[in-house]
């Protein structure tokens, strides 16, 4: 059996503000970009040579609105595995990205936590050869 993640939902604001962001600050690829309705739309987004995708979804309701920035209480709610921590910290800095916690040096990589438009925690991870 072979099972894998397809897609993680994200609860953005707006669509066309988090496809920029993730294209133009995090150089994801657009995967796709479908209108489901009038409100809704299917946009899909992914790191380059990655996978999984995240499916940008529009908050709807209160309760969702809630969860933006936020869905995971605080903590690091994704991980962004890199070959060459240096390029991509120092090409996130430079396109704006803010970084809530700087570079170190752990026994599994070097790491650094970033946050994206809304204010989620990301770690920016280049793993050890041991580690990955």
């Amino acid at each position: 059996m072979k099972q894998h993640i397809a897609h993680i939902a994200m609860v953005v604001d707006d669509y066309d503000e988090a496809i920029r962001f993730y294209t133009e600050k995090l150089n994801f690829d657009l995967i796709e970009d479908t209108s489901i309705s009038e409100t809704k739309r299917w946009v899909l987004v992914r790191p380059k040579g990655g996978e999984c995708c995240l499916l940008l979804a529009k908050a709807a309701g209160d309760e969702q609105k809630n969860r933006i920035g936020n869905q995971t209480g605080g903590r690091v709610f994704l991980f962004l595995y890199t070959d060459d921590f240096w390029r991509d910290y120092n090409d996130l800095l430079a396109k704006g990205v803010n970084f809530a916690r700087e570079p170190k040096e752990e026994s599994y990589g070097i790491v650094a936590v970033f946050e994206d438009l809304y204010g989620n925690l990301w770690d920016l991870l280049q793993p050890s050869p041991h580690h990955v």
